[in-house]
C-alpha cells in the first residue's frame, strides 16, 4: 500500500466523522450567535479614569464642594469633596469603582470642553453629605455608559456606595 493512500484513507475518515456530526444549520447559527455577541461589545461598561489626570486650570471663584462646579455636569451621588475625599480622589476606607460613567463638560476658566469619568466610591455607608444630581448629557439606561442612575460599585470588595468623584480624562 503506498503511504499518501493511508493519508488518503485517514483525512477521508476524519472529514466524514466531522460532516455526519455537523450541519451547516449549526454552523450558521453559531456563526449568528458570534456576530451578534460581537456586536454587543460596545454596550458592555469599561474601565476608565485611572491613568494620571491631566492639569486642568480652575477658575478662581470654582468650589468643589458646590453642585455647579464645572466638573459635575453629569453626575449623580454624593461629593467626595464633602465626604473626605477630593474631586478626584476617594475618601479613605473606600475604593474607586473600576465601572464608570463619563460626561463632557465645559471648564469656564479655559472655554474647553473635557471628557470627564465619573467613579463611584465604594466600601462604607454612604456619605450622605452634599448631594447632586446633574443630568446634562445624561441617557437613558440603554446607553449605560452615559447613564447616571446606575450603581456602579461593581468589580470592588464591596457594593456599598459612599460618594462619586470626577476625573478627567482628556480633552474633548
Amino acid at each position: 500500500m503506498h503511504p499518501s493512500s493511508r493519508l488518503d484513507q485517514l483525512t477521508s475518515r476524519v472529514t466524514r466523522t466531522i460532516a455526519r456530526g455537523s450541519s451547516r444549520r449549526g454552523f450558521l447559527g453559531r456563526l449568528g450567535m458570534f456576530l451578534v455577541g460581537t456586536t454587543a461589545l460596545p454596550l458592555l461598561p469599561v474601565a476608565r479614569g485611572h491613568a494620571a489626570e491631566p492639569a486642568v486650570a480652575d477658575a478662581d471663584d470654582s468650589d468643589p464642594n458646590s453642585c455647579d462646579y464645572w466638573r459635575y455636569c453629569a453626575i449623580d451621588g454624593y461629593l467626595c469633596s464633602c465626604c473626605g475625599g477630593t474631586y478626584s480622589s476617594c475618601p479613605p476606607g473606600t475604593e474607586a469603582s473600576q465601572i464608570t460613567w463619563i460626561g463632557t463638560c465645559r471648564n469656564p476658566a479655559d472655554g474647553r470642553d473635557y471628557i470627564i469619568s465619573y467613579n463611584d466610591c465604594c466600601g462604607r455607608s454612604a456619605c450622605g453629605r452634599c448631594a447632586c444630581d446633574r443630568t446634562e448629557g445624561d441617557r437613558p439606561v440603554y446607553t449605560p455608559a452615559r447613564a447616571n442612575d446606575i450603581m456602579w460599585c461593581l468589580g470592588t470588595k464591596t457594593q456599598v456606595y459612599n460618594c462619586s468623584v470626577a476625573r478627567v480624562i482628556g480633552t474633548a
